[in-house]
């Protein structure tokens, strides 16, 4: 029986080096695609999914800095959605002199950022129609009042009749 030859590695040699995983982390921080990623490294999207399968580095790279980035971001959307204060410098030019005040910039809080914060961090409490909700050609306002239905329909059964004003009473 002859020997058989040792087999030779199909394909070109990879062009992954080891420094590209610090690369992409950087470019993920920054919010790239694998396509961005296929692009900047001149590989295509197919190469970027090999080296995230093969190299455990730089898929781990990739996670990290899309978890710094996203981090980041939520805390900037979280300061504006409660509002926030800063410390800031104004210049003034008083009589030909430049004139620096320190003072602190206030920023209100802000109500679409914090909706979307809390439909996108509780959408079971937040969303705008929970999945269990009934068209009823009513009132959509979301406004509930825990036992009131069922006040109410106890009122309607006895014959007492209902007054829209006896609800808040």
């Amino acid at each position: 029986m002859p020997k058989e030859a040792p087999k030779k590695p199909r394909g070109q040699p990879s062009a992954y080096r080891p420094e590209m995983a610090a690369q992409a982390e950087k470019l993920a921080r920054l919010g790239a695609t694998d396509k961005e990623l296929a692009d900047f490294f001149d590989v295509s999207e197919r190469t970027i999914s090999n080296w995230k399968k093969q190299h455990p580095e730089f898929l781990q790279s990739l996670k990290d800095g899309k978890i710094a980035s996203d981090a980041a971001v939520a805390d900037r959307l979280f300061k504006r959605a409660m509002g926030y204060s800063h410390k800031a410098v104004k210049l003034f030019n008083h009589n030909g002199k430049i004139v620096k005040a320190d003072y602190v910039q206030h920023y209100p809080p802000d109500t679409a950022a914090a909706i979307f914060w809390l439909k996108n961090r509780r959408p079971d409490r937040w969303r705008d129609k929970p999945p269990e909700a009934i068209d009823d050609g009513g009132d959509d306002s979301g406004l509930e009042i825990p036992g009131l239905a069922d006040e109410l329909a106890g009122r309607h059964s006895a014959g007492a009749g209902v007054d829209p004003g006896d609800a808040l009473s």
